[in-house]
C-alpha cells in the first residue's frame, strides 16, 4: 500500500485546509486541553466509543497519533475556529486504502461549537481534498441511526443513504445500535 512518504505533494505538514468559518490542519499537541475536554462530553462518549481520553497525557498521545499520518492509513485534522483560532473538533479519513480509492470519514464536534456548521463544512472540506489530492473514489460515513445529527451532516455533505446495518456497532451505551452507511463518490460530485 502506498503511503504519504511515497507522495511528497501531501505531506501532512504541508495539508491546511480552510472553509469561510473554520481551520484544519494537523492536529497539535497544544491542542491536548481541549482534546480533552471534547472526549469528557457525553455525546462524544455515546457516539464515539472508540474515544477513550482520560487525561492529558492520552489526549497529548492523541494528538500525536493523529499527526502522524506516515503509515497512510489516516489523515487526521483538528477543526479551528477561523476567527478566534479555537479548537473545536477533529475528523479524520481513516481506513485510508488508496490501492482502492476509498476511506472513511469521522469527526467529533465540541459542544460549544455544535449548530454552526463544523461538521458540514469540514466533511465537505475533508471530502473535497482527498478526491481531488488522494484521487479517492469513494468516501463512507456511519452513524448511529438514532445519531440525526450526524445524518443531517451526512445528507448536507453529499453523501448518499445506502443503507441500514442492523445491530452495527456497540455505542458509549454499551448496546449494539443499527447504522446508517452513506457514502459519496468522485462522481457525486461531478456536475
Amino acid at each position: 500500500m502506498a503511503s504519504f512518504r511515497d507522495m511528497p505533494s501531501i505531506a501532512p505538514t504541508s495539508v491546511e485546509l480552510r472553509t469561510a468559518m473554520f481551520d484544519l490542519r494537523p492536529p497539535s499537541t497544544t491542542d491536548a486541553p481541549e482534546v480533552l475536554r471534547l472526549a469528557r462530553d457525553p455525546d462524544v462518549l455515546l457516539w464515539n466509543p472508540r474515544c477513550r481520553i482520560e487525561d492529558e497525557a492520552a489526549a497529548i498521545a492523541d494528538c500525536l497519533k493523529g499527526a502522524d499520518w506516515s503509515d497512510g492509513t489516516h489523515a487526521t485534522f483538528s477543526i479551528l475556529d477561523a476567527e478566534s483560532g479555537r479548537y473545536v473538533g477533529n475528523i479524520a479519513l481513516h481506513g485510508l486504502d488508496l490501492e482502492n480509492a476509498q476511506a472513511r470519514i469521522g469527526y467529533r464536534i465540541a459542544p460549544w461549537v455544535r449548530g454552526r456548521g463544523a461538521a458540514t463544512a469540514s466533511v465537505q472540506a475533508v471530502t473535497s481534498w482527498a478526491i481531488t489530492a488522494l484521487q479517492l473514489e469513494r468516501i463512507v460515513l456511519t452513524h448511529a441511526v438514532e445519531n440525526h445529527a450526524s445524518c443531517r451532516v451526512a445528507q448536507k455533505s453529499g453523501f448518499v443513504l445506502e443503507g441500514v446495518m442492523r445491530s452495527a456497532k456497540r455505542f458509549g451505551d454499551g448496546r449494539l445500535h443499527d447504522e446508517h452507511l452513506h457514502a459519496l463518490l468522485a462522481a457525486d460530485l461531478t456536475p
